[in-house]
Parts: structure tokens; C-alpha cells; sequence
């Protein structure tokens, strides 16, 4: 029997040697910290370019071979922006609407998520199932009937008690204000985060007389703030980027959004995409404000909500 030299090591004969567990540790975090970074390269290149595409003379925008940097930094595209259509009147207008439905769906979501998650009352679990389902009707399904309905309200825009006559809720802030004030994801949402509270403190409360609303307002919406401020940087994003329905509803060029004044630089088949790229990062500064200020709260959000009941 043949013996190995004493300076072999036993196990020279198979493969090589296992990693160790921390070294394969080490090794899986490189791997997914270089996976993580090359994915974020991929989605930051469309804003860089946006970015550069603003500041680079027209002649460079579309240059061949690609010229990622500006030769020369030029601000003309801003001026441009703001000289070819009233963009400062769209910024307000839009301003005014994304507020408006964040106030309302953060009202109106709370009010509804605390009566699913802490009222018993007759049909709660079948409404709420109802809520569901409609949550998972396309909006572009109800575009129609709710053009309708907006068109014919009753006594509203010219109408007569029968909603005809006049033109309802059409060309006003109050067409795009109403449909969207309390969704049917704020009040799945603030329920969820509801869920999470717990119910000693309702039935203490009620034991002292409080009222049911003074209960929701006083006691529990000061404890959802994570949850709103989630909701809120969702429900703005939504209304900010609106562009379908505004466009739907309103006519009047001065009650116009940003997102239909970005419409104005593509024109008989052509885009001005220097001027174009400047409004859209104007664009995306109210976003990335309010997520920078609510960063906080969102993550809480985003971590407590969503998996009871």
C-alpha cells in the first residue's frame, strides 16, 4: 500500500479545497453589490441622458458618434421651455390638482381604512372584497361612464335637475379632483396599516365617551403618519403625471397640467427634444423633493403595511 509523502496534504488527490463560510459570504456580496450596480447603471443612463440632452446645443443632441457630455453647457433649452408655452401657469395648475387629490385621498383612504379595519358593521368583509375586485379594473375601462356621469351631473356647469343642458364637471379642475378623491388603493392601503394598530385604545376611548370620530382623528390618524406620507408620495406621483384624463376633461388651454404642456414640442411629426428634456426634469423636481422629504416615513410605511388580515 502506497502512503502519501508526509509533506502532501490528505486531500491532494480530490478537487481543491471548499471555500470557506466566509469566504463565500464575501464573495456573494460582491456578486450582488456588482449586480446591484450594474442595474442601476442601466436605469440612470435614460436620465443622465435626459439631463445632458437639456444642456447640450441642438446640434450635439443627436451627433453621431453619441456625444454623452456637452461640449459647451448651455441653458437656451430652459429659456425655451418657458418662452414656447406658459409653463410656468401648467407647473401651478398641476401643483393645485396633485395636492387637491392627495388632501382628499388621504382624508378620505383614512376615514374608509379605519371603518374596514376597526368597525364591525353588516357587509364590511363583502364591500371590502368588492373594494378588491375593483382595484383590478384597468382605469382606461371606466374612462367612459366616467365622462358621463361628470358630463351630466345634476345642477352642476349649466345643467338642469335631469344633468342636461350644460356640461357638468367638463373643462373644470373639479372633473379631475373628483373621481380620483378616494381611490380604491388609499383605502386597501390605510386599512392594511390599521390592521397593525392595536384595538385597546379604541375601547378605552369609547369607555370615556369619545365619540367614533374623535377616536379616528385624535388617537389613530396621528399614529399612521408613515402610512400617509407613503400614500401621499403615491397618490402625487399619480396626479402629476396625469396626462389622459386632463386632457380628457379639460379644454381651456389655461387650465392646461405640465404633462399637456410637454405636448407642445412635438409638432407636425417632429420633436424639439432639447426643450422637451428640459421641461420633463423640471418636471420630476416636485417628486423627488417630496420623496427626499418623506424618505423617512416612506420606508416605515412600506415596512409596516400591507401583510395583515
Amino acid at each position: 500500500m502506497k502512503t502519501l509523502p508526509a509533506n502532501r496534504p490528505a486531500n491532494a488527490l480530490t478537487s481543491s479545497p471548499a471555500l470557506s463560510y466566509p469566504a463565500r459570504v464575501m464573495i456573494g456580496k460582491m456578486l450582488f453589490y456588482a449586480v446591484s450596480i450594474a442595474i442601476a447603471v442601466v436605469m440612470f443612463l435614460p436620465f443622465f441622458w435626459s439631463l445632458m440632452t437639456s444642456l447640450k446645443p441642438s446640434n450635439e443632441i443627436f451627433s453621431i458618434p453619441i456625444q454623452w457630455l456637452p461640449s459647451e453647457v448651455t441653458l437656451e433649452h430652459y429659456r425655451k421651455a418657458f418662452t414656447t408655452v406658459p409653463f410656468g401657469l401648467y407647473f401651478w395648475n398641476s401643483l393645485v390638482l396633485a395636492v387637491s387629490g392627495v388632501l382628499a385621498n388621504l382624508f378620505f383612504g383614512s376615514l374608509s381604512g379605519y371603518a374596514f379595519a376597526k368597525l364591525n358593521f353588516r357587509g364590511n368583509k363583502a364591500m371590502f372584497r368588492v373594494l378588491l375586485a375593483a382595484m383590478m379594473i384597468p382605469g382606461i375601462v371606466t374612462m367612459i361612464p366616467s365622462f358621463y356621469v361628470l358630463k351630466h351631473f345634476p345642477l352642476v356647469g349649466g345643467n338642469d335637475l335631469l344633468g342636461g343642458g350644460g356640461n357638468g364637471f367638463l373643462n373644470s379642475f373639479w372633473g379631475i379632483i373628483l373621481p380620483g378623491a378616494s381611490g380604491s388603493f388609499a383605502v386597501f392601503f390605510m386599512r392594511q396599516f390599521f390592521l397593525t394598530l392595536p384595538s385597546d385604545m379604541m375601547e378605552m376611548a369609547r369607555i370615556e365617551g369619545c365619540k367614533e370620530f374623535r377616536i379616528f382623528w385624535n388617537i389613530y390618524l396621528p399614529l399612521t403618519k408613515p402610512a400617509l406620507a407613503t400614500l401621499g408620495i403615491f397618490t402625487f406621483q399619480a396626479g402629476w403625471n396625469s396626462f389622459l384624463w386632463p386632457m380628457i376633461i379639460l379644454n381651456d388651454p389655461d387650465k392646461a397640467t405640465i404633462q399637456m404642456g410637454l405636448q407642445a414640442f412635438s409638432y407636425n411629426y417632429q420633436t424639439d427634444y432639447g426643450p422637451m428634456m428640459a421641461g420633463a426634469l423640471i418636471a420630476i423636481l416636485p417628486i423627488l423633493v417630496l420623496f427626499l422629504l418623506l424618505q423617512k416615513y416612506f420606508v416605515q410605511g412600506i415596512a409596516f403595511t400591507g401583510v395583515k388580515g
